[in-house]
């Protein structure tokens, strides 16, 4: 879980280091802060939920492996697999949330003078 956290706040810090011109212009144009963050977020989550899309299908397939290994409950419990979903979307949303928070805050006339 920690892994995927840092991966994702990763990938997503550098995506806006990169965006940095684009939502100085944005902000300059008149965008509001609650728009740039949601628009980040936006953006990261749908790659996030992506990923738990192509999990919970890989996890899925492999339950008859995994059956011979479990006790005293199903391979495909859906009360497991929902509040591992749930924890995993979480995780996520804060990890997408924390760049951009920073994202929000970027001067549009300091944006725009960086090369």
């Amino acid at each position: 879980m920690l892994l995927a956290a840092i991966g994702i706040y990763g990938v997503m810090a550098v995506s806006v280091a990169q965006r940095t011109r684009e939502i100085g212009i944005r902000m300059a144009l008149g965008a509001v802060r609650r728009d740039v963050l949601a628009l980040v977020v936006r953006q990261g989550f749908l790659l996030a939920a992506a990923g738990l899309a192509v999990g919970v299908a890989g996890a899925l397939a492999l339950t008859r492996v995994m059956r011979s290994l479990l006790f005293s409950v199903s391979a495909t419990d859906p009360a497991v697999f929902g509040s591992i979903v749930a924890l995993l979307a979480a995780v996520a949303l804060l990890a997408c949330y924390l760049p951009a928070r920073r994202a929000a805050r970027v001067d549009p006339m300091v944006a725009l003078r960086q090369e």
